[in-house]
């Protein structure tokens, strides 16, 4: 079940992209200078960068937008993914933020297809609970 709501990116792309998430910085710049520079982009905004969240609104791309806020929790954001026809997109934003139901379901389809959103959503949620973590770290909080 290939997302419609994604366009038909090359499996080399996705496998750059799937380490570029997880912190390759020359992949992520190749994509950033590739057809796919949104790709590039997402990676930084996944990290709270708001000049790349808004690069990604302006330039149309609502479906990576809405993968990272359902990522982070909203809702909102995983209602319209399926709403748009995005049911993997969707899933995947859930299985980032640790849902095992839809690992389950985004699992029983057809690894050959299912395989690498599997590996996007796992990525995702890995940085996210990283961010998460840093975030909720008493000694990086700044008492002022």
């Amino acid at each position: 079940m290939k997302s419609p709501s994604l366009p038909a990116y090359p499996t080399k792309v996705l496998l750059a992209w799937t380490e570029a998430i997880s912190g390759q910085e020359p992949l992520r710049d190749w994509l950033m200078g590739s057809a796919y520079p949104e790709l590039g982009v997402f990676c930084h905004a996944l990290h709270n960068e708001p000049t790349s969240r808004a690069w990604l609104r302006h330039h149309g791309h609502d479906f990576l937008m809405a993968l990272i806020e359902g990522a982070e929790g909203e809702k909102t954001a995983v209602e319209w993914l399926r709403q748009q026809g995005g049911e993997t997109l969707a899933d995947m934003a859930l299985i980032a933020d640790n849902d095992e139901e839809a690992l389950a379901r985004l699992m029983k389809g057809d690894p050959d297809v299912n395989g690498i959103w599997v590996q996007i959503a796992l990525r995702l949620r890995y940085v996210k609970n990283g961010i998460e973590e840093s975030n909720n770290d008493v000694h990086r909080i700044d008492p002022n």
